[in-house]
C-alpha cells in the first residue's frame, strides 16, 4: 500500500527510527484488508523506557495527563470511551456487578482508568514503564502494576480486561489477546480498540495509524479474525472517527464455545 524512505510527518522520535536507514513498508492483505508495517529497524526495548521518553518525555506523564482531563468532554476520546464501555456493562451484567473491576493493559496516561473509577469501577493499571505504573498509583489513584501483560503471574480475575490501542503495537497480537482468558472473571467480557486501517487508508500514507510503532493495523474483518483465533466472540463492533480524529475500531468480546483459562489462540 505504502512505502516510506523517512519517517512521516507527526510520527514520533523514537532513537530506534532515527538511527540509521528509515525504510518500511505498509503492505495489505488482498483476503480481509489487514495491514502489516514491515522493516528491518529493533523495536524490542521501546516499551520498558523509549515509548514513555519519547511520547511525553522525562516528566510529562502528569502534565500529558492534566492536559487531557481538562478538555471538554466533546472533544475528549476517553470520555466517549469510558461511556460506551458503562454502557455495554449495565446491559451485559445488569444490576448483578455494583462496583465492578477492570484491569487496563498497557495503561500509559491512565485517563482512562481515572475515568472508569470516577464511573465506580476498581480499576487495576498494567504496564511495563515502572514510571507508568507509578504514574497510576500516585496521580490517578488505582492500583498500578508494572509488568509485562505477557508473562506476569498473580494479577487474579477482572469483570473487564481492556486494550486500548495497545495490540496493533505487539508483533503478534492473537496470543497477547489469547491470554486474557486467564483473567476474567465467569461472565467477564473484553474491550479492545484498534486503528482501523481501511478507514485511514483513504487519506493516504501520512495518517497516524500506519505509524511505525504499529506493526499491525485493521480492519473489521482483520479484528474479527483475530478474536477468533483468540478464543473470543465478538458481540458488537463499532466503528467510529474520534474526537482525536483517529480513525477507531472497537469491539467488546466474550469467550467463545471451548474457550477456558489458558488459552491462547493457538487450540
Amino acid at each position: 500500500m505504502f512505502s516510506y524512505t523517512a519517517p512521516p510527518e507527526g510520527e514520533i522520535a523514537f532513537r530506534f527510527s532515527r538511527e540509521g536507514e528509515y525504510r518500511r513498508e505498509v503492505l495489505r492483505c488482498d483476503l480481509c484488508g489487514h495491514f502489516v508495517s514491515r522493516h528491518d529497524l529493533d523495536m524490542s526495548a521501546m516499551y520498558s523506557g523509549e515509548y514513555v521518553d519519547a511520547t511525553y518525555g522525562a516528566d510529562g506523564l502528569r502534565r500529558a495527563f492534566d492536559r487531557i482531563n481538562a478538555l471538554d468532554p466533546a472533544r475528549s476520546d476517553n470520555v466517549g470511551r469510558v461511556r460506551r464501555i458503562v454502557e455495554f456493562a449495565a446491559g451485559h451484567f445488569g444490576a448483578a456487578r455494583p462496583s465492578p473491576s477492570v484491569l487496563d493493559v498497557g495503561s500509559g496516561l491512565c485517563v482512562f482508568l481515572y475515568r472508569m473509577k470516577a464511573a465506580g469501577w476498581r480499576g487495576t493499571a498494567l504496564d511495563p514503564d515502572p514510571r507508568a505504573a507509578a504514574h497510576a498509583r500516585d496521580v490517578a489513584g488505582v492500583d498500578g502494576v508494572c509488568g509485562d501483560f505477557m508473562t506476569l503471574d498473580g494479577l487474579g480475575r477482572f469483570d473487564a480486561v481492556t486494550f486500548n490501542k495497545v495490540l496493533e503495537h505487539v508483533e503478534d497480537p492473537v496470543v497477547m489477546l489469547g491470554r486474557a482468558h486467564r483473567h476474567l472473571t465467569d461472565g467477564g467480557f473484553v474491550y479492545v480498540e484498534l486503528p482501523d486501517g481501511e478507514a485511514a487508508a483513504h487519506d493516504g500514507p501520512g495518517r497516524e495509524e500506519f505509524f511505525i510503532d504499529h506493526p499491525h493495523i485493521f480492519s473489521a474483518a482483520s479484528l474479527t479474525l483475530l478474536a477468533t483465533r483468540a478464543g473470543f466472540r465478538v458481540v458488537a463492533l463499532e466503528r467510529l472517527r474520534e474526537p482525536s480524529t483517529k480513525y477507531t475500531l472497537r469491539a467488546f468480546l466474550i469467550p467463545g464455545p471451548g474457550a477456558g483459562e489458558g488459552a491462547d489462540g493457538r487450540h
